[in-house]
């Protein structure tokens, strides 16, 4: 993860080298994003007063399926340290169908940018995690030996907590014109407060009758434990204990209401009802688990009660609203073509209106609190081999000043594609056959002529950009790959000749290269 030294110290030559690692040419685009995401980097750091004035400059890239429109944004993000999301414009609606409430896009990017500083602070605290998980490891193979309560007795914390149960489900039909709506009914039983004190006199008058020796041997009987307790420490950290079950409380999720609709609006009450279970608490129910993956489990809970959930809100509400990206794919199928009206048109146009708001800058309420989408940075990519992008409303066309064309690959960029990125193809796919104990080494040759044949398939077939590389990798090593286990140890050389064999007839059959490639 990128620290924010790191990023303030990223200049935009290199963040476009760091793209560069992942994605091959494309400098227009890379450019434009590297120049945008460095101008949030200054906006940060300028008095608040300008600061609320500056609005990001939106991006709309033009171009080809499979050329790196939605890699860049990801990349992007990913450098950045952003919450990011990626919808496409066309779930927001469909002929006959009314599609999801376009805010939901910001709440889903905030319960990205919420899980993301979520796990930054656990990570923090995961050092104490793991030594309270080893204290609550030991006192499960010792009881009694940590000074915890005995096994079966409940804590005041439980037996106070509120008792939630499912009631059934109801449904509620509304008039002709309203939405259906279907729950849960829960029950909600609040535990009388039980007293604070309760038999500590007693307690206190057991402890003076005691004679000189109970106390020497209750002493003893003290140390005894002790040093049991860290001889046990010593064998659960060499991994003796690994294999060994205990049995654990283990928090369990509680079913809330669910609503099945059509139309928006309910998601709002789904998402505020969703926090119902975090105010009561979850139930608990007991399991026995290996001792390995019960300390996984108690990390991961010793770790939730370290970290503040209002900060990780607070954070969470502050990176989403100054660093967020929304990447909306497809924006091209929801341009109006030609005269506007009519049919399928006017539902287009709408999902345009009911974006333009969130692009603009409005206040979406989610059950993490209120989310300005003012500062958030919008990226819009479609093919627009069709429509054009002055199809779009004029309105939404203003928001998206910077528009960028993305060109289509050739062989040139396909033999960088499967040799360059850190992860190219063929590193991919060699290190995947290597787990079968099959080494696969590519000659120079060959991976020119799968280029050529990735070329040729896209001029003379549906255009995919650089997916076409993985329908016809999966097609070369088919056979192999389904061989690997039977024929390893093993050595294979991908050769031209072989390439040749394996795709030659596929590839001047262009009704069979349809299906296959």
């Amino acid at each position: 993860m990128t620290t924010k030294e790191n990023l303030d110290n990223l200049t935009p030559q290199e963040i476009v080298v760091e793209l560069d690692k992942y994605i091959i040419g494309q400098d227009k685009a890379k450019r434009a994003v590297a120049v945008a995401l460095r101008n949030r980097i200054r906006r940060l750091k300028l008095e608040p007063e300008i600061r609320e004035d500056i609005a990001p400059k939106n991006i709309l890239m033009i171009g080809p399926t499979g050329v790196g429109k939605t890699e860049i944004a990801r990349r992007l993000a990913k450098l950045a340290g952003s919450p990011f999301l990626k919808v496409e414009a066309t779930k927001y609606t469909e002929v006959g169908y009314v599609g999801r409430d376009v805010e939901s896009m910001v709440r889903d990017l905030m319960a990205a940018g919420y899980q993301m500083v979520k796990q930054e602070m656990q990570e923090a605290v995961k050092e104490d995690a793991m030594k309270r998980a080893e204290e609550a490891l030991l006192d499960l193979l010792l009881p009694g030996s940590g000074g915890r309560r005995r096994r079966g007795e409940k804590s005041k914390e439980e037996n106070e907590k509120p008792v939630i149960t499912p009631m059934g489900a109801f449904s509620i039909n509304n008039d002709a014109d309203g939405p259906s709506v279907m729950g849960t009914a829960i029950q909600v039983g609040i535990p009388m407060a039980r007293k604070r004190n309760r038999g500590k006199g007693a307690a206190e008058q057991i402890e003076r009758e005691l004679t000189e020796e109970e106390k020497a041997a209750d002493a003893a009987e003290k140390e005894r434990q002790s040093s049991t307790r860290e001889k046990f420490r010593a064998m659960l950290r060499e991994g003796k204990f690994e294999d060994k079950t205990v049995e654990l409380s283990v928090s369990q999720d509680i079913p809330m209401p669910s609503f099945g609709m059509m139309g928006s609006g309910f998601e709002e009450i789904e998402s505020s009802l969703s926090g119902i279970a975090g105010i009561f608490g979850g139930s608990k129910k007991r399991k026995v688990l290996p001792v390995k993956r019960a300390r996984e489990i108690l990390i991961s809970e010793e770790a939730e009660k370290l970290i503040d959930a209002d900060r990780v809100t607070e954070e969470a509400r502050r990176r989403v609203q100054e660093m967020g990206i929304i990447f909306i794919d497809e924006i091209d199928k929801v341009a109006v073509k030609g005269d506007r009206g009519g049919g399928h048109d006017v539902s287009r146009e709408g999902v345009q209106r009911d974006i333009l708001p969130i692009v603009e800058g409005a206040v979406v309420n989610t059950k993490w609190g209120p989310v300005d989408t003012g500062h958030v940075l919008f990226i819009a990519a479609g093919a627009f081999n069709i429509s054009k992008p002055s199809d779009l409303i004029p309105e939404l066309q203003g928001r998206f000043p910077l528009r960028v064309e993305l060109e289509s690959l050739g062989k040139k960029e396909f033999l960088r594609i499967l040799t360059e990125p850190k992860n190219s193809l063929t590193k991919q796919y060699a290190d995947l056959l290597a787990t079968e104990d099959v080494e696969l080494e590519f000659t120079s040759e060959s991976v020119e002529r799968l280029a050529a044949f990735a070329a040729d398939v896209n001029s003379r077939l549906e255009n995919i950009g650089a997916r076409r590389l993985h329908t016809i990798m999966e097609t070369l090593l088919e056979k192999i790959s389904f061989e690997a286990p039977d024929i390893a140890p093993a050595k294979i050389t991908i050769t031209p000749d072989f390439v040749d064999e394996r795709l030659k007839d596929i590839t001047q059959n262009q009704d069979l290269g349809r299906y296959i490639l």
